[in-house]
């Protein structure tokens, strides 16, 4: 294994240029997420993720508070991007991805700030909200790499990602974070008019396999490459923790680092969902807990 990321080779034998550029075309008729709704970014035009040419920016720093292998010592370098393409109506961020908290950027100040979070020491780069951002994020690279950005990229996402815009990042992104939200698509359909979410999910999280493999640390415990799933258990069972579960030790791997999450509470619109207007139990979360543990999943955060 390579001691330094895997975007570094990639930029140097042109193929994440090559990606960039493919990556870009995407936005004459934006089907990057499983959205498609078919806009022209480049001529102004937003669908869902109310984001045209540029990618906006809501806040930058290094996070103590992301999972430990990413924080360390001295953080993650977050990038919050504004939006998103999911829009949860129990979003804990719903100043950022429902009301346009942030400003847009251009590639090379969005390079800027990836070079600042190194020069500040962090242990990598966190791309937090990003499935709609992603030939801006390409570009950003192609000027931040020549001016010396060495840290591993980390893709902090809902999990509704598209297969093909993954593969526009083979061989660039170090780390996969997604979000497996919920099994039943009922729910996806109520809180998120994504009916299709488990499957997308699950198409998404073996395409990120695929690309990085399990997590991989250092000796001290910080993440080189790999695999982390985030699961917020949700009150009710909504969540469908146990399938989710069942679905990574089966089809992903028994040795998936997975942060099973309890800080739900109801937040923005969640009582429109009925279930959702209860915050978690204790024993709520130490149900989930002992679920994942009988379905093999057992290297937890």
């Amino acid at each position: 294994m390579s001691s330094l990321p895997r975007y570094i080779k990639s930029h140097k034998d042109g193929q994440l240029k090559k990606q960039c550029i493919a990556a870009k075309e995407r936005l004459q008729a934006c089907d990057l997420c499983p959205r498609m709704c078919g806009v022209n970014r480049l001529e102004s035009q937003v669908g869902i993720c109310k984001t045209s040419e540029s990618a906006w920016v809501s806040s930058i720093h290094a996070h103590y508070g992301e999972e430990a292998p990413l924080v360390g010592a001295k953080g993650s370098g977050t990038i919050f991007f504004t939006h998103c393409n999911l829009l949860c109506n129990f979003c804990q961020n719903s100043d950022i991805s429902h009301e346009s908290h942030g400003r847009p950027v251009t590639d090379t100040e969005l390079a800027s700030l990836m070079l600042n979070l190194q020069n500040q020491g962090c242990h990598n780069i966190n791309f937090v909200t990003p499935s709609h951002v992603v030939p801006q994020i390409l570009s950003a690279l192609e000027i931040a790499i020549p001016q010396g950005l060495e840290v591993p990229l980390v893709y902090n996402t809902g999990g509704y990602d598209r297969i093909q815009t993954l593969r526009f990042l083979d061989g660039i992104i170090d780390i996969y974070m997604p979000d497996f939200k919920f099994w039943d698509n009922d729910i996806a359909e109520q809180t998120c008019n994504a009916p299709d979410y488990s499957q997308v999910a699950q198409w998404a999280i073996k395409e990120m396999h695929r690309q990085v493999g399990d997590l991989v640390v250092t000796s001290e415990g910080i993440a080189i490459e790999g695999l982390i799933i985030r699961h917020l258990v949700l009150p009710k069972k909504l969540s469908g923790t146990r399938q989710i579960m069942h679905f990574l030790a089966s089809q992903i791997s028994t040795n998936t680092y997975t942060n099973i999450m309890p800080q739900y509470r109801p937040c923005y619109k969640a009582s429109q969902t009925p279930g959702m207007e209860s915050f978690l139990t204790e024993q709520e979360f130490m149900d989930a807990l002992q679920e994942a543990s009988e379905e093999g999943i057992t290297r937890l955060d």
